[in-house]
């Protein structure tokens, strides 16, 4: 079985590369290339592809992936949205993904965003970087006795649920789904109740229709003031110009992204050297209690061993027609 594999970091060359001994039917070659219909055409000949959450895998793509005998997608990540479901279903094309590859790696990078833009951990190195010990922008607040709002409370989401309980924190949750291994301890709520309760509030949520967007100015407004907002899961989920309002308005204490709606394109590129001509990032960036990250909460050791221990198994469970909890279609 050849699998074509998009995007191809050193990372992923090495995670791959040290798993594969234990699937010897499967063959990996790589390429830089991202994938989007015009690079799709170089997987002619391979029966899989494997690609990452900022790859298009639209209907032109999957198009010209089914001419070119494909039959197998392996996402190598949780989020599938960047991929046409309805047009995969009608070429045939397995669809498959990894939804839990290291539930931990994503919650602790959230809560150390939310620790950053609490206690302004950026700024401090660089000030006392420059010998300025002064202490001058960086005073934060308690977590211990505050409340966090958990929204979305699957793998991740329990897993920082679990951290904020270490740090002494009222738990409570929003989800349509509720998660029994946490009743013990986490109070599940309204969205309207966590939003005017949380003094951290954490998306850990899938992008569908219902979740677009859903911090928004309106929601915003619901919220504590002081409040900070960590977003770890999909940029979508947050209504960026309105965020910026808000941030504006005073609104946040800290605002901590490791996704955001302009990533695709900034996402793992090296663009320091290029003027970023109306950049939405680039106003996050100039606001004080804002500290964005590149999309690094998969990027643990043990993360990376379980993403390609994941997508290969996907592959043989695809070969052999089995249907697993990570298909997407």
């Amino acid at each position: 079985m050849k699998i074509l594999f998009y995007a191809a970091k050193t990372y992923d060359r090495k995670s791959f590369d040290g798993i594969k001994g234990q699937f010897p039917e499967v063959e990996i070659d790589y390429i830089d290339h991202e994938l989007e219909p015009r690079t799709a055409a170089l997987a002619k000949g391979y029966d899989g592809i494997c690609a990452f959450v900022s790859a298009d895998v639209g209907a032109k793509t999957l198009e010209v992936l089914h001419d070119c005998g494909v039959k197998v997608v392996l996402m190598r990540c949780a989020g599938f949205n960047n991929v046409d479901v309805e047009k995969a279903k009608e070429l045939g094309i397995i669809v498959k993904r990894v939804p839990g590859y290291s539930p931990e790696s994503v919650a602790e990078l959230a809560m150390g965003l939310a620790l950053a833009v609490n206690r302004r951990l950026y700024k401090a190195y660089n000030k006392v970087r420059e010998n300025d010990y002064t202490l001058k922008g960086l005073r934060g607040v308690n977590f211990y006795g505050k409340t966090a709002g958990i929204v979305g409370t699957g793998k991740i989401g329990a897993a920082m649920c679990r951290i904020c309980r270490g740090f002494g924190m009222r738990v409570i949750a929003y989800d349509v789904y509720q998660n029994p291994a946490l009743k013990d301890f986490v109070e599940y709520v309204t969205m309207d109740e966590l939003l005017a309760q949380s003094d951290l509030i954490s998306l850990h949520c899938p992008l569908m229709d219902s979740t677009f967007h859903m911090i928004n100015l309106e929601t915003i407004k619901k919220m504590k003031d002081g409040v900070i907002l960590v977003n770890t899961s999909r940029g979508a989920l947050v209504n960026t110009q309105e965020l910026i309002e808000g941030i504006r308005l005073k609104k946040f204490l800290g605002v901590g992204l490791d996704v955001y709606e302009e990533e695709t394109g900034n996402v793992y590129e090296d663009r320091s050297d290029e003027i970023m001509m109306h950049s939405v990032t680039a106003r996050l960036l100039a606001f004080p209690n804002v500290m964005i990250t590149s999309h690094q909460g998969f990027y643990t050791k043990e993360a990376l061993e379980a993403i390609a221990e994941t997508t290969l198994q996907n592959m043989m469970d695809a070969k052999e027609g089995k249907k697993t909890a990570n298909d997407v279609c």
